[in-house]
């Protein structure tokens, strides 16, 4: 099954704060993803942790810097759970933010190579 793109952008609304040993730890898994996306205050902070490096947790900043390292190898060390929130939080993001969203691809993606890599599941999660 193919990875989501941006799971790893989505993995710290989805509780998957990383940590130097292991940044995809399973430790988080059941943070309440539900009260963040409803939250413009909280959903916003993490935005800006994830385009800017600024007001960043320490959880937000080890995220920050594993998104390149888990867009690369499609974060083969993502846990189920992860992968599921994952992909609740990108639809949530296309469909009620598609700002936040866009913003996100051009950061993270500005080659477009990953969106072309993930298309499909990318038609799936959004369908």
């Amino acid at each position: 099954m193919k990875i989501t793109l941006f799971l790893a952008l989505t993995c710290i609304l989805a509780g998957v704060f990383c940590d130097d040993d292991d940044p995809f730890s399973s430790k988080f898994d059941n943070l309440d993803v539900d009260s963040i996306l409803k939250n413009d205050r909280l959903l916003l902070n993490y935005h800006k942790c994830l385009m800017s490096g600024t007001g960043c947790t320490p959880e937000g900043e080890n995220l920050r810097k594993a998104v390149p390292k888990a867009l690369e190898d499609g974060c083969e060390r993502c846990t189920d759970k992860q992968r599921e929130v994952a992909a609740k939080v990108i639809k949530f993001l296309i469909e009620k933010k598609p700002e936040l969203w866009k913003e996100l691809l051009e950061k993270f993606d500005p080659e477009k190579k990953f969106r072309s890599k993930y298309e499909d599941r990318l038609k799936e999660i959004s369908a």
